[in-house]
C-alpha cells in the first residue's frame, strides 16, 4: 500500500522535548518506520516550521517526510495552528491528487480537518487518530485550555466523516462515542515501544546513594510532575529525576520548569528534586535502568508512551489510573495505579514499593513480558494495516474503484 500521514505540528524529524513535540511525534516516526518494515511506501506530511528544511526528507527506507506550506516557515504553537489548516490542506491536495495513496492516516484533530478537506473530490479513505481529544482537555483543564473554541465540533465532524477511527486506548472509545462517533468504525490499536532500544540490559546514568525516582515527559501541568515532588515528602530516602523540556542550560528560562522549582521550595525537598532537561532519544534507556521506580502522575494521558519504555527497561511504574494507562499498566502486576492528583497516595505507594525489592523486581519482569507482548511495533503496524485495508474497501474509496475498474476492463 501507499499510505500517506499527516501529522500537522508533529514532525517525526523533531527534536523531543518541547511543548508540542512528545509521544505523537514518536508514534508517527515508529509506525511509518514499522509499516515501511511490513513493504508498504510511507509519506509523512508535516508543516514546514523551518526555512532551511528540504521539501522532502528520508526518514528511513520506506519513509518521507514532505514539509508543507502553511503560514511562516518558523515554530508556531499547536493551538494557533487553526487558521493556518486551509493552506495546510491545498497543499497536500495538490499533492495526493500528483500521487495518490491508498489511505491517509490523520494524526490529531487539525490534521484530520486537514485530511478529509484535501481528500473531499479525490476519494481517498481517511483514517483518523486523534491522539487527545478536547473534550477531556476541556474537562481537566477547564479555563486554562487553549484549544481554539471551534475544536470539539470539529472533533464531531471528523469522527463521523473518517472511514476508520484507530482508538489509542479503551477508555478513549467511550470518548469518541460520546461525540458521535460510530461505534463500528473504532479499532483500539495502542501506541508501541521499541523493545530493542528500550531494555533492561545497557548502560545506566550515574547511580545515587539514595533511591531513584524518574519523571519524563514534557513540561506542561497536566503531566502532574508537582504531584510526584509533592508526593516525595512522603519518602525521605529517595530523590526525583525529571527528564524533559528544553536544554538544562535553558531550564532557568522555562515558566514551568521555574514553578516546577518552586514546587520543590514550598515542599521542603529542593535537595531532593533535580531537573536534567531534554535528554536525547539514544541516551533514555540509561536514565530509565538507574530508577528504582518510573513515576507518571498524568492528570489525564490520552496514551502514555513513557509507561511502556519503562516496563520494557523492566522498572516499575507508579501511575495515575486515567486514559492509555489503564490498559498499559496493570495494578499490582507491573506497578500501581492510584486516583490523580493525590500526592499523598502517591508517596505512600512509592514508599511501600521501594521497602519492597522483591516486588520491584517481579513488576518489572512483568513489564517486560507484558510489553513483549502486546506492545511491540510490529504488531502495531498489522493491527493498523488491517484497518487501512477496512478503511479501502468502503464503497466510493479509491482502492474500490479501481478494483471494479479492473474488473470491469476484465469482464469487456
Amino acid at each position: 500500500m501507499r499510505v500517506a500521514m499527516v501529522s500537522e505540528h508533529a514532525s517525526p524529524l523533531a527534536v523531543l522535548g518541547g511543548v508540542d513535540a512528545g509521544g505523537q511525534n514518536v508514534h508517527v516516526a515508529a509506525l511509518a518506520a514499522a509499516l515501511a518494515d511490513r513493504g508498504h511506501q510511507v509519506t509523512v506530511y508535516t508543516r514546514r516550521d523551518a526555512a532551511e528544511l528540504p521539501e522532502r526528507a528520508k526518514l528511513c527506507p520506506g519513509v518521507t517526510v514532505e514539509h508543507l506550506d502553511a503560514g511562516p516557515a518558523e515554530p508556531i504553537p499547536k493551538d494557533d495552528l487553526l487558521p493556518l489548516v486551509p493552506a495546510m490542506a491545498e497543499d497536500l491536495r495538490r499533492r495526493l491528487a500528483g500521487s495518490p495513496p491508498t489511505v491517509v492516516h490523520a494524526h490529531f484533530w487539525m490534521s484530520g480537518v486537514a485530511a478529509l478537506s484535501a481528500t473531499r473530490r479525490l476519494g481517498i479513505p481517511v483514517v483518523q487518530t486523534f491522539h487527545a481529544l478536547g473534550t477531556v482537555k476541556r474537562r481537566f483543564q477547564g479555563a486554562a485550555d487553549t484549544s481554539p473554541r471551534s475544536r470539539i465540533r470539529a472533533e464531531r465532524t471528523v469522527a463521523l466523516a473518517a472511514a476508520r477511527i484507530v482508538a489509542s486506548c479503551t477508555d478513549e472509545v467511550q470518548e469518541l462515542v460520546r461525540i458521535g462517533a460510530p461505534r463500528g468504525h473504532i479499532d483500539v490499536i495502542p501506541s508501541g515501544v521499541d523493545h530493542r532500544h528500550f531494555t533492561p540490559d545497557g548502560p545506566r546514568a550515574p547511580a545515587a546513594d539514595r533511591h531513584r525516582l524518574l519523571a519524563i515527559g514534557r513540561l506542561i501541568p497536566r503531566k502532574g510532575i508537582d504531584d510526584a515532588i509533592a508526593a516525595l515528602q512522603s519518602v525521605p530516602d529517595a530523590e526525583l529525576v525529571v527528564a524533559g523540556g528544553p536544554d538544562a542550560a535553558e531550564l532557568d528560562r522555562d515558566p514551568e520548569a521555574v514553578r516546577l522549582t518552586e514546587c520543590a521550595r514550598r515542599c521542603g525537598v529542593t535537595d531532593r528534586v533535580r531537573l536534567i532537561g531534554r535528554v536525547p532519544h539514544a541516551e533514555l534507556p540509561a536514565q530509565i535502568r538507574a530508577a528504582d521506580l518510573v513515576v507518571c502522575l498524568p492528570w489525564y494521558e490520552p496514551f502514555g508512551i513513557v509507561p511502556l519504555e519503562a516496563m520494557a527497561c523492566g522498572v516499575p511504574v507508579v501511575g495515575s489510573a486515567v486514559g492509555g494507562l489503564l490498559d498499559t499498566v496493570i495494578d499490582g502486576v507491573t506497578g500501581v495505579l492510584l486516583p490523580p492528583r493525590r500526592p499523598q497516595l502517591a508517596g505512600a505507594a512509592i514508599a511501600a514499593l521501594l521497602a519492597d525489592e522483591r516486588r520491584r523486581e517481579q513488576y518489572g519482569r512483568a513489564g517486560i513480558e507484558r510489553v513483549a507482548s502486546y506492545y511491540d511495533w510490529r504488531r502495531v503496524a498489522g493491527a493498523t494495516e488491517r484497518c487501512y485495508l477496512r478503511a479501502a474497501a468502503l464503497p466510493g474509496s479509491a482502492d474500490t474503484r479501481s478494483r471494479v475498474g479492473r474488473r470491469k476492463e476484465s469482464v469487456g
